[in-house]
């Protein structure tokens, strides 16, 4: 009975939200002076955000390389990057490397960002889309353009994960002006990048987001999995306000692309 309330919560929550997706920028998002607050004093994070780096080709430093598919050329081409990963490098323990290595290599088919799965904590905070907060004293929902996917992340106190899901179970909490969230409830099938990094359904990650200025947002997000990495790690990067005055937040529903990879196998031929 908990659960099946636990469940009915949760969509009714991703109801109301989903309604959000289709609202514009809040107004007065442009070019701002100060950091703004909210009337208790906090920072106000509410807006639309986006993270510009090579992240989610690799969160660890990478070279120039040959796009998955030759015949595609310079236009799907991996870029290089510096890398987001505090030290360089994501402390593995040596089997979970071996499945990082397996992940890469058959990325074309595996990564769960080509089949239109939603991308997860964190990477979904650096994919290339937009994503847009919404805050009040009790709740921040955050929904991302791919896959439409939605998070309610519970302001103060602690609340357990009824079950595991891709985006996880987020409880929020100020320590000074950094909003802190801790990320549970993760089902182990998201991928961190494009290049195969990935966390357990045991992963703990927790999130800070802090503004550096009106328009600029530290974000830091440190994953705990002793089953996967020998040491808790860190990767930081800064968030930027889109300012447009024209700016729309689209939908992208990229379920209809992904149709083939995952089913097309199921086809018949013309023989059956």
């Amino acid at each position: 009975m908990r659960h099946t309330r636990s469940r009915l919560l949760i969509a009714a929550v991703s109801s109301v939200a989903a309604l959000l997706v289709l609202a514009p920028a809040a107004p007065g998002q442009g070019y701002r002076t100060e950091i703004p607050r909210m009337p208790d004093g906090t920072p106000d994070i509410s807006g639309v955000w986006q993270a510009l780096n090579n992240a989610h080709w690799n969160v660890e430093p990478q070279v120039a390389d040959y796009p998955v598919v030759l015949e595609l050329g310079a236009q799907f081409a991996i870029p290089p990057g510096q890398g987001v990963v505090e030290g360089g490098e994501i402390p593995y323990l040596p089997e979970a490397r071996a499945q990082r290595d397996a992940n890469f290599a058959g990325r074309l088919g595996n990564d769960p960002e080509a089949k239109c799965y939603r991308g997860g904590v964190p990477r979904s905070t650096y994919m290339p889309y937009p994503f847009q907060i919404f805050q009040n004293a009790d709740n921040v929902y955050v929904i991302y353009q791919f896959a439409a996917a939605i998070r309610n992340i519970h302001v103060g106190g602690t609340r357990e994960a009824p079950i595991d899901t891709w985006m996880g179970w987020s409880n929020g909490n100020w320590e000074g002006d950094t909003f802190v969230v801790d990320v549970t409830g993760v089902n182990g099938v998201t991928w961190l990048d494009r290049a195969g990094n990935f966390t357990s359904n045991q992963a703990r990650i927790q999130e800070r987001y802090t503004l550096i200025g009106p328009n600029h947002m530290q974000y830091e997000a440190t994953i705990t999995d002793p089953t996967i990495y020998s040491r808790p790690w860190t990767m930081r990067m800064p968030l930027y306000r889109r300012v447009e005055d024209d700016f729309q937040f689209l939908e992208f529903k990229c379920v209809a692309f992904s149709e083939e990879i995952l089913y097309g196998h199921l086809r018949r031929s013309p023989e059956d």
